[in-house]
């Protein structure tokens, strides 16, 4: 299984507008909600059924269809459980936190990736060539959370 996390500053010197924790944690739901407005690789996202803390939702990356079951804490993570995959497993998920920097956005994923071997050389290396797609998803939502506000739709 594939691992990775990384910390990304929500507020870097220079953007506007500036965010607060309520406006990222609404564009996180949004984005779990519906992820086509936010990851371009995602084609098509359906909630199939919701419960007290979250929801089950189908989406559909490439050739690669799987539902993920996704436990929100409100305010602080949005926990996304792949299931029903084997070759796709594996779970994701999104914490905001506070630093002494101002707020970050902390994505980590543990996931098998489909066509390799779990544990070997061709997952890591396709993982790391991966890591990039993945670490411009997470910078793309924060933008695409500061276009909402300033649009006024969030």
């Amino acid at each position: 299984m594939y691992t990775l996390s990384v910390a990304i500053d929500i507020n870097p010197d220079g953007v506007a507008p500036v965010l607060t924790e309520e406006q990222v944690w609404r564009g996180l739901v949004m984005k779990a909600e519906n992820a086509v407005l936010f990851v371009p690789s995602i084609t098509s996202c359906e909630i199939v059924e919701r419960h007290a803390h979250g929801f089950l939702r189908e989406v559909v990356i490439g050739a690669d269809r799987f539902r993920e079951e996704i436990t929100l804490t409100p305010q602080v993570e949005v926990l996304f459980e792949r299931v029903g995959t084997e070759s796709n497993a594996g779970w994701i998920t999104n914490v905001i936190s506070e630093s002494e920097h101002g707020l970050l956005l902390t994505f980590t994923f543990a996931v098998n990736i489909p066509g390799t071997e779990p544990d070997t050389p061709a997952e890591k290396k396709r993982g790391e060539e991966m890591r990039d797609s993945y670490v411009g998803a997470v910078k793309a939502t924060l933008v695409r959370v500061r276009q909402l506000v300033g649009e006024g739709k969030l």
